[in-house]
């Protein structure tokens, strides 16, 4: 996925820029108002995380001139600007997703992988990843390619059937978010009068199995789900 970040900030321009390329996605940094204008249609982006206050232009002039240009690319606002009133300003000038400052890195990676998605960057291989056991343990916890089983540690987990469904697809890409629907479909697969917010009550139970593990089950609100290490 290719990123063009639009941050004035040069240490969050930084820091953001080597979390991104270390989480596998090509990024162009720039960070001011006339800079992004000019990069975004030469970068040819997949995602635009721009924040608003900008030297030179606002970030919102900025998005309001890339749309009456024609550059669809979907945009995330980035901003310490948290107010109601500035997020539906921000989405009715023609952004896709709003998140305020400060920020959980994990959600916003996959809010991210969520607007590529929408606009047709997947993942080369997820189903696949999906449905295959990991290469290593996390928190302790592993898949028995043969059984299926899941161990922590030495024990085998006692997870209903449907918690460990949604417990191995999880595992399959921990730290990444999974939509709900992907979920879903491993979880009840081929059970259509089963409604989707059914995955929320079985995330609810296998959160209280796994406290124990050391990892903690994230919900992503309108995204989906993701696995991560708790905080120490």
């Amino acid at each position: 996925m290719n990123l063009l970040l639009v941050e004035d900030d040069p240490a969050m321009r930084l820091s953001l820029t080597r979390s991104f390329e270390r989480r596998g996605l090509n990024v162009q940094a720039v960070g001011d108002g006339p800079a992004a204008l000019e990069r975004w249609p030469q970068a040819r982006p997949d995602v635009v995380v721009l924040d608003l206050s900008l030297p030179g232009l606002d970030g919102l002039e900025v998005l309001a001139r890339a749309r009456a240009a024609g550059l669809k690319t979907p945009v995330l606002i980035l901003t310490a600007r948290g107010t109601v009133g500035d997020r539906i300003l921000g989405l009715n000038v023609g952004a896709d997703d709003y998140l305020p400052k400060p920020f959980d890195l994990d959600e916003l990676m996959a809010r991210i992988q969520a607007l590529g998605r929408r606009a047709g960057v997947a993942a080369q291989g997820l189903d696949a990843r999906l449905a295959a056991p990991p290469a290593v343990d996390f928190c302790g916890m592993r898949v028995d390619e043969d059984s299926g089983a899941i161990y922590f540690e030495a024990q085998v987990l006692e997870l209903a059937p449907r918690e460990a469904a949604l417990l191995r697809a999880l595992l399959a890409r921990p730290g990444h978010a999974i939509a709900k629907e992907r979920l879903f479909e491993l979880v009840f697969p081929g059970e259509l009068e089963v409604q989707l917010e059914a995955i929320e009550v079985v995330a609810y139970r296998l959160r209280k199995r796994i406290a124990h593990t050391g990892a903690q089950l994230v919900t992503l609100r309108g995204l989906g789900y993701l696995l991560k290490k708790a905080a120490a």
